[in-house]
């Protein structure tokens, strides 16, 4: 969907490019995050897809097309944009905000009605309760959300977000995380993801590209680059804590297994991650864990061995 040849940027008085030499694939229906620390060129790699900063050298290619040949107006309507402070339009109500692109695209009245209240709908405000409202009136975790919703206006088949959720508490943070990837799973649109927080790359990403002075040090799933750093700086970006990070993206029910109907132990539900069950285990000083599904029937158990097998195992294929 997105592929990234040899991408490089020089802002003027800068001794060194703010992205060097920078390449990558990025799979139709993937989320791709971008991470490093300050400085690394994430964000100025991310503007170049859609043109608010134009490369010096290389190519970027959307779905095959060059967005160098592509105007810079077309491109941006073509592709969803969401930023931090979320950027709504404070004269204009809910329902407008979400009506932007499709109204500069020349959509009629109708259409765009239909879309505004199926968009909003899908991010979980009420069309009846929320159209008509204003920005000020939103929660930063509705802000978002109705910023999100613009982004998908168009429907487009590429979405860039700069930091999404970086201005929210983290309880709102971490649940609109929650609500925002199964919506984009369930869409199927190829995601371009800035963060500057491991964990949040951790959970949102499908690869993840680490970055440091505007070049990808490592390009890989973020189980695998749990598992297998490769790099000394890779290692110390996702932290000493790594194993206890990649039991968070390993599901109890992959792991578990049948067990004697008459085992006690703790209760662990059947979506959890090992890193969750590993907890409830080691609070209840057990050996293991009985997992049971959403209606509360038992349906294996998890076991301490279990955790350090699931562990000492190679990362899962795609």
């Amino acid at each position: 969907m997105i592929e990234i040849e040899h991408l490089t940027k020089r802002f003027p008085g800068a001794g060194v490019p703010a992205v060097d030499d920078l390449s990558l694939a990025i799979g139709a229906g993937e989320i791709c995050v971008l991470i490093g620390p300050s400085g690394c060129g994430k964000t100025t790699t991310m503007r170049m897809i859609n043109r608010m900063i134009e490369p010096d050298a290389g190519r970027i290619q959307i779905s095959g097309r060059d967005v160098t040949h592509i105007d810079p107006v077309e491109l941006r309507r073509s592709v969803g944009y969401v930023i931090q402070q979320v950027g709504l339009f404070p004269h204009m109500t809910i329902a407008e905000n979400v009506a932007t692109v499709p109204r500069l695209l020349g959509w009629d009245s109708a259409r765009i009605d239909r879309r505004v209240d199926e968009l909003l709908a899908r991010v979980d405000m009420d069309p009846a309760r929320y159209r008509d409202r204003y920005p000020r009136e939103l929660s930063g975790g509705q802000k978002q959300r109705v910023g999100v919703a613009r982004a998908l206006g168009a429907d487009p088949p590429v979405m860039l977000m700069d930091e999404p959720f970086g201005a929210l508490d983290p309880i709102t943070r971490a649940s609109l995380q929650d609500e925002f990837l199964r919506l984009l799973y369930a869409l199927r649109k190829t995601i371009v993801f800035v963060t500057h927080d491991i964990d949040e790359a951790l959970k949102m990403g499908t690869r993840i590209a680490i970055l440091r002075a505007g070049r990808v040090v490592r390009f890989d799933r973020p189980e695998a680059i749990l598992a297998h750093p490769g790099d000394p700086f890779v290692a110390t970006f996702v932290g000493a804590d790594r194993a206890l990070k990649r039991l968070a993206l390993l599901p109890v029910a992959r792991h578990m297994r049948p067990g004697d109907a008459a085992s006690a132990g703790p209760v662990v539900p059947h979506d959890a991650d090992l890193r969750d069950a590993l907890s409830l285990l080691l609070a209840a000083n057990a050996d293991a864990g009985v997992v049971v599904n959403a209606r509360g029937e038992r349906a294996g158990i998890i076991t301490l061995p279990d955790i350090r097998n699931a562990l000492a195992a190679p990362p899962a294929a795609n």
